[in-house]
């Protein structure tokens, strides 16, 4: 008798091919695209880093035109919420920008203002003044400051008409003469002996340039009055 062989069906049920979603381009991990002839597209991220950085330094460039003062300030450990109380605080002549060290060198690189290059390393803030009027503009961030107790964030330098100054040298740039006081001094070497003239105009090149200009207004304010 021959043997015949059963089969009976499996137990187990049968798996279904299991779908994936198709790779999104726009998401890939890989961070460019090679073609045959080796050349290369830029992922999406980097061209808008690119853009990103482009208009950083543009932006201060722009800052640079008519600015009298540029200043770095350690901003590390700051809150968001800090950097919007001292913007609000700061005069409009006062502007604060939040750029890398490379890119604000990169801007100022060529210029009267690459002598800042000692401030390039940790976390900067950077200070834009607009006006002659240095102790005023710089004047709300000491107030901030010591407010906040942040003495931790000090300036770490600035530049003022091509010149370098450290944190020491940017407490003396504090104690300028505002135009007010140049004035007084002014009208009062005009009514003293020749000697305090000699002295006012032996002065500190910022002072002798208000001079001149007040005393040149007083001239033309005379001249109105006839």
């Amino acid at each position: 008798m021959d043997a015949t062989l059963l089969s009976f069906p499996s137990s187990k049920a049968p798996t279904s091919p299991i779908l994936s979603k198709p790779a999104n381009p726009f998401l890939s991990s890989k961070p460019r695209i090679t073609l045959k002839n080796g050349y290369h597209f830029p992922s999406i991220k980097a061209a808008i880093s690119r853009t990103k950085k482009e208009e950083t330094v543009e932006t201060v460039r722009e800052q640079l035109e008519n600015c009298y003062l540029l200043a770095g300030i350690n901003y590390k450990g700051f809150t968001v919420k800090q950097f919007q109380e001292l913007r609000k605080s700061l005069p409009e002549t006062t502007k604060l920008v939040v750029a890398k060290n490379t890119l604000v060198y990169k801007a100022i690189e060529g210029t009267q203002w690459e002598t800042l290059k000692p401030c390039m390393k940790g976390m900067n803030a950077w200070l834009f003044v607009h006006t002659e009027e240095i102790p005023t503009a710089i004047k709300p961030y000491r107030e901030f400051q010591k407010e906040k107790k942040l003495e931790d964030n000090d300036f770490t330098g600035a530049v003022f008409e091509g010149k370098f100054y450290g944190p020491d040298g940017v407490k003396k740039l504090e104690s300028l003469p505002s135009r007010a006081e140049v004035y007084a001094k002014l009208l009062g070497s005009l009514q003293s002996p020749a000697s305090a003239l000699v002295s006012t105009l032996q002065a500190p090149s910022r002072e002798l340039v208000m001079v001149l200009k007040a005393y040149v207004k007083k001239l033309e304010e005379e001249g109105g009055a006839q």
